[in-house]
């Protein structure tokens, strides 16, 4: 019993921000940070009821939880967000860059607009977050990236601007981990494979050639990105950094 209550409070009083946490693999995330210990804040766009939700989990969980309405593509709003997430929660100790979009299409017909929008969300906001947590993190703090498996191996057309987006991750977290290590900060990506959500659901219309690119015929779930996070996050993890860590069911094998 001493060894699981142990295991279950390695995160106990860490302060962490997981940015887009109020839906799909965000919420489950935060919910699963504050179940191991840490008071959690959350980043949301226009989901003001789920947000209070995730935040009543985390409460629930007895930690202290907070929203903050910040669009990831505005990298004043990014940064203004980390800097109160560590005053209101008293420090900051974890980011979870969990904000993303994409736009599906072949390349002569993704207008510039979705290509800036991509680009500032997927890649800038979490240069911004990086560059602004890196003043706050404690010492021996994470940094985790939620990317794609695209970035490895990306299997049919039309995901080019997506693909692009979250390769660029994998050059950032690297330089992320040479910049930070003095200070003993990690910095990983998780890629995830297809994972259900209401955004990309196992039942969908496109289920059926995304498992069929996979070693396991099924989608994973959002529990599977947040256990690669908590790991990452906690003590286990502290020898980890600048790598990929794929959570993707086989869509690299």
């Amino acid at each position: 019993m001493r060894k699981w209550i142990e295991i279950m409070s390695e995160l106990t009083d860490r302060k962490a921000l997981v940015t887009s946490g109020s839906r799909g693999i965000g919420a489950a995330v935060a919910i699963a940070l504050a179940e191991q210990g840490a008071d959690v804040a959350i980043t949301y766009l226009h989901s003001t009821n789920e947000a209070a939700q995730v935040v009543k989990q985390i409460e629930t969980a007895g930690r202290h939880g907070l929203a903050i309405q910040a669009d990831a593509a505005d990298a004043e709003a990014v940064a203004a967000a980390v800097d109160r997430v560590a005053t209101e929660l008293g420090g900051l100790d974890i980011v979870v860059n969990n904000a993303g979009v994409g736009a599906v299409g072949l390349l002569a017909d993704v207008p510039i607009a979705d290509l800036d929008r991509v680009l500032a969300v997927n890649v800038r906001a979490v240069y911004v977050a990086a560059q602004a947590a890196a003043a706050r993190l404690t010492d021996g703090g994470r940094m985790i990236h939620i990317g794609s498996c695209i970035a490895a191996r990306n299997a049919g057309p039309g995901m080019t601007l997506y693909a692009m987006s979250k390769s660029a991750l994998v050059g950032l977290n690297k330089g992320l981990a040479r910049d930070l290590d003095a200070r003993g900060i990690t910095s990983n990506v998780v890629q995830p494979g297809p994972i259900d959500t209401d955004l990309n659901p196992a039942d969908g219309p496109m289920a059926a050639p995304q498992r069929a690119m996979l070693a396991l015929d099924r989608f994973g779930t959002v529990a599977d990105v947040a256990a690669a996070v908590v790991y990452l996050a906690g003590p286990g993890g502290s020898y980890v950094t600048g790598t990929e860590l794929t959570v993707d069911g086989g869509h690299a094998a």
